[in-house]
């Protein structure tokens, strides 16, 4: 009979605790045609050498996935993001829940695959080169915890893949806060995306000149479109093209108070590049055209 199910982090219960009957493994890699999966390798991104990955890849799995191994070299991470995934090792057998981390240190076989068939499962995997610096999360040996970071990997992961054979310097940087982000997944505080949201538009206040799009602030979070308007809206109430809009417009105000700038230079030091789509934008604002602006100020 099936034990109780343990709660195994926190609130979470990401596991069934079953009697130890599986002693026979096999190499098995089975993906069905409807499987979608992007790699990561050392080939395409060098980065991942010097960061201590051996390989990585995002997955969007359905109607049938099967892993299993006998023997590994590396450290195996899945990070589950939505649906649902089955893991089975010698000791013991898991559901995969969105927002956990499954742990497979080498030297114990394992079988993880899709739960249901007729379900997916979205997750991201990564290969860890056995060495001391991954030490401390291979400690504690196979295992399956809640994490905080699932949704901040995929989205890191997502930057490194855009990247192949893109710039150096970002891969270099995208590949050092993946590398920071799965070392600090049992601490990282909820609250590090919304400072770095916080950051960067404190930043695009004091840059408005600069070509800012939401796609570009999002990257510089290491976060995807969707979690930066989700983060911009609690925080101000409003969608990031929408902030962005607000702060150019109130910045608008101030500077058409010196009379010796054209709305022309007024719009360039704002970011609008074509004076006519910053006239067009600030009478969406505020009501008026530039012009009819000043005149109500200065008569």
């Amino acid at each position: 009979m099936l034990k109780k199910p343990e709660n195994l982090c926190g609130s979470v219960n990401v596991g069934l605790a079953l009697p130890a009957q599986r002693t026979q493994w096999q190499e098995v890699v089975y993906l069905a045609e409807a499987c979608k999966e992007r790699f990561l390798t050392q080939s395409d991104l060098p980065e991942l050498v010097d960061n201590g990955f051996f390989m990585a890849g995002l997955a969007d799995l359905s109607e049938g996935y099967e892993i299993e191994r006998v023997q590994t070299f590396h450290h195996t991470l899945l990070f589950t993001l939505e649906g649902m995934g089955k893991l089975t090792t010698p000791e013991r057998e898991y559901c995969l829940l969105p927002n956990t981390l499954t742990v497979l240190p080498v030297g114990k076989p394992f079988r993880f695959e899709l739960k249901d068939a007729d379900k997916s499962w979205k997750m991201a995997w990564v290969l860890l080169q056995p060495s001391e610096k991954w030490q401390p999360l291979a400690m504690n040996g196979q295992r399956v915890e809640q994490s905080r970071v699932c949704e901040q990997v995929w989205s890191v992961m997502n930057l490194l893949h855009s990247e192949v054979g893109g710039r150096s310097s970002y891969r270099k940087l995208f590949a050092s806060e993946l590398s920071r982000l799965l070392l600090g997944s049992a601490t990282m505080a909820p609250s590090n995306s919304v400072l770095r949201v916080q950051s960067i538009f404190n930043d695009i206040e004091s840059q408005l000149h600069l070509n800012w799009t939401v796609k570009g602030i999002a990257k510089q979070c290491y976060l995807s479109t969707e979690q930066l308007n989700r983060i911009t809206k609690q925080l101000y109430q409003c969608s990031t093209q929408q902030k962005l809009i607000e702060l150019r417009m109130e910045k608008a105000v101030d500077l058409l108070q010196n009379r010796e700038w054209t709305v022309g230079m007024v719009a360039l030091r704002l970011g609008y590049q074509d004076p006519f789509n910053f006239t067009h934008r600030f009478r969406q604002y505020h009501g008026c055209s530039p012009r009819e602006y000043r005149k109500r100020l200065f008569g």
